[in-house]
């Protein structure tokens, strides 16, 4: 049996003490992504554009705060629908879908993506969850 590249997908989820409509707007504003997208400290992202919309395009850049690395994260959206379901296709062409799953002043969002073949699973899991993590704390310091 053959195997194909972007087999392997993996899933990152948090749920967040946010109504969904709240939870929406900071995930796709260029003037929040900025302020919550990094897995770590020593990381940032100086810029983000989103043009959110079935084949509208995306790009955010994610640097190390020493200037020792960066790059550019971005695709095209392949289905929006709002306040349910992102879909895009990265620059690599692997895909993510997010859903936005709404109960009550609670949201959960679940991202999953096609695994690339540099990093380990755990590794991309990890990374992943931790913009996640971090989004999820962002959202609910600005939704109190």
């Amino acid at each position: 049996m053959q195997t194909t590249n972007n087999a392997t997908k993996i899933t990152v989820t948090a749920t967040i003490n946010a109504p969904v409509a709240k939870v929406w707007e900071l995930w796709n504003a260029p003037e929040h992504i900025v302020k919550w997208n990094t897995a770590s400290d020593d990381w940032h992202s100086p810029r983000s554009v989103n043009d959110l919309r079935p084949g509208g395009k995306f790009e955010t850049r994610m640097e190390a705060k020493d200037g020792s690395f960066g790059f550019d994260f971005g695709g095209v959206y392949d289905e929006v629908e709002e306040h349910e379901l992102i879909a895009y296709t990265m620059g690599d062409g692997r895909t993510v879908r997010v859903i936005f799953s709404a109960s009550g002043d609670t949201t959960a969002v679940t991202e999953t993506f096609d695994a690339e073949d540099t990093h380990s699973i755990e590794m991309q899991q990890g990374g992943w969850q931790a913009i996640l993590d971090n989004f999820k704390k962002y959202t609910e310091a600005l939704a109190r």
